[in-house]
């Protein structure tokens, strides 16, 4: 079913990226946090660059879990992190990993060819694949220990492309540990299929990954889709679902997708004050971001050595940056703004960064949120 008119217009211009921002319960309205697998099933897996990014509060319709409880969950191999949409770490859990590994391969494929295309021509595929998944099947390793085995045993071929290979073209998973956030630097390897114990489905399971995008990203466009999952060619997905799922329009006559039951609040929401870590999907899963960022402040987060840096967020926006200085005295997060914000809104911040500053620095003494000029 079309609706010819969204009905979640901009309150203030956030549009209806308003929708991936969930209003902080009340302490007596708090709902019992889900299994961490059933969590990242929902929210469609986590981007997972480096440690503490996958825990916390975060703004999708999904929560989070606690970092115990997520570290749980990876040692018991419900949760995996893997290498999947647009060639980058996601955390997710091990059944969506194994249902959706072969529908995100072309963008592995693209990864490879982008960076060592010619010298991977040099490459026996399946040999050096066959090889690499029998060393890591007999024990995990790192993937500089694999690079170095198997170097050995194909001298004349390129040690990048080697590498690049064996990450792109194996379903492989980092091995979790015991520590705090899940997982020692560098990382141990297994082939996902060893490590779970079940084999990577070979059948293409697009209209499962938009399912598993809408769920946490909804209302979107299929550009939107195609962003976040580095795929092309998503529309027959969008069109095979069909009734299954709801059509609006945005201010611009762009069509947008939604879950039939999924949470839309009404445009008069106040979006609350939330941070977002460095390469979150918030950031990097929307085709026009001008929804929730201005452009005249894309180069404050958008870094040119291809970092992107940590924002907050009011009202949907991203309004600064932040980072947090750990001294022996204490621990300080310190904010950056785009522009001038409300007295509201920076108490808004100042107990949210609190918030965040006891999980991330959960053993300072002293906690300090402080402003700083961008």
């Amino acid at each position: 079913m079309e609706v010819s008119i969204c009905p979640l217009k901009a309150h203030q211009g956030s549009g209806y990226i308003i929708i991936s921002f969930c209003p902080k319960p009340r302490s007596d309205q708090r709902a019992p946090p889900a299994p961490c697998h059933t969590s990242l099933s929902k929210a469609s897996g986590r981007r997972s660059p480096r440690d503490p990014i996958p825990f916390g509060r975060d703004g999708r319709r999904s929560p989070l879990c606690r970092p115990e409880a997520l570290t749980k969950a990876l040692l018991r191999r419900d949760v995996v992190r893997a290498l999947m949409m647009r060639c980058t770490l996601h955390l997710m859990s091990g059944t969506d990993y194994l249902k959706l590994r072969a529908t995100i391969q072309p963008v592995l494929d693209r990864a490879i060819d982008s960076n060592v295309r010619e010298r991977a021509k040099a490459l026996d595929m399946e040999q050096l694949l066959g090889r690499a998944r029998q060393y890591l099947d007999e024990e995990p390793c790192t993937l500089n220990e694999l690079r170095t085995w198997l170097r050995k045993r194909f001298p004349k071929c390129d040690e990048r492309a080697i590498g690049y290979a064996v990450r792109t073209h194996l379903p492989l998973v980092q091995v979790p540990s015991e520590a705090r956030w899940g997982y020692r630097a560098p990382a141990d390897f297994a082939v996902a299929e060893s490590w779970l114990g079940r084999r990577v489905s070979i059948k293409d399971a697009r209209e499962t990954l938009v399912f598993r995008y809408l769920a946490a990203f909804g209302p979107a466009t299929v550009s939107d889709a195609q962003t976040w999952s580095g795929l092309t060619g998503l529309r027959p997905a969008f069109d095979t679902l069909g009734t299954k799922l709801r059509i609006f329009r945005d201010e611009c006559g762009r069509k947008l997708f939604d879950l039939p039951q999924a949470a839309r609040p009404n445009g008069d929401v106040i979006a609350p004050t939330r941070f977002l870590p460095d390469y979150d999907n918030l950031i990097l899963s929307h085709s026009d971001r001008t929804r929730f960022l201005a452009p005249e402040h894309r180069s404050l987060v958008f870094m040119r050595n291809m970092q992107i840096l940590p924002t907050f967020l009011v009202d949907g926006f991203v309004a600064g940056t932040w980072r947090v200085e750990q001294t022996t005295a204490g621990a300080s997060l310190v904010l950056a703004p785009f522009r001038k914000l409300t007295q509201r809104a920076w108490a808004d911040l100042e107990r949210e960064g609190k918030d965040l500053l006891r999980f991330i620095a959960s053993e300072a003494r002293a906690i300090l949120v402080k402003r700083t000029a961008t």
